[in-house]
């Protein structure tokens, strides 16, 4: 990228990854046994790496590490997000972000809500992503009549390894040095740490045609 381009750094850059802002998210709610971790090796330094399993849940998995709590961030001013990888593993992952986060359910789980999903394969370099490029789901499937995504309030960021109906599976490794927001309009990068603590509250593949039971199970995914 373009060292006069606008950076927005949410995590990485001046922006110090911090494990305990991170929590998992995996198919272990429901019954599967795949695992991850997010690991901040460094400041700015994280690896997200894990085990996809496959095998107890019939061809399907997930594995994904999102934000703790509820992001309030207004990313309105910038193109997209860009993921800076230091090393990859030929795997296919993807990004998700949301703007919406309905209330738990009575159990304490997340209800289901439309997530913003990107899928990308890197082993080093960057990986720019336009707000366009952004495809809307919901419990695993397109969800072509989503409302517009709102810039204005992300609140959910999170990264992702599953197995796109028995595609992939087994141990994975993503090491990333930062997440960033980015404008295409030159000038210097910047950081949104400050801004970020004060709203942080702790607290496209084709799908192959499988059975119908199989895509539900991917759509426990929030």
């Amino acid at each position: 990228m373009a060292p006069d381009w606008k950076l927005f750094y949410l995590y990485g850059g001046d922006s110090p990854w911090d494990s305990s802002l991170w929590t998992d998210s995996d198919d272990r709610v429901r019954g599967g046994k795949s695992r991850s971790h997010l690991h901040c090796e460094s400041p700015e330094r994280a690896k997200f790496f894990g085990n996809l399993d496959i095998g107890t849940l019939g061809g399907a998995g997930f594995a994904s590490q999102r934000t703790l709590g509820t992001l309030h961030l207004d990313l309105r001013p910038y193109d997209g997000l860009v993921i800076k990888v230091l090393e990859g593993d030929s795997k296919k992952y993807t990004l998700t972000i949301k703007d919406e986060i309905p209330p738990p359910r009575e159990d304490g789980r997340d209800q289901s809500s439309i997530s913003w999903e990107y899928d990308f394969v890197c082993h080093t370099g960057e990986v720019k992503i336009p707000w366009g490029n952004f495809r809307a789901t919901y419990r695993g499937k397109a969800k072509p009549d989503a409302n517009p995504l709102d810039l204005s309030n992300i609140k959910r960021i999170g990264f992702m390894m599953r197995s796109f109906f028995g595609e992939q599976e087994g141990d994975f490794s993503l090491v990333i040095a930062h997440l960033a927001a980015f404008s295409n309009r030159p000038t210097s990068s910047t950081s949104v740490r400050s801004s970020f603590d004060k709203h942080h509250l702790v607290g496209p593949a084709p799908t192959p045609a499988r059975s119908r039971w199989l895509s539900w199970i991917c759509g426990w995914v929030r």
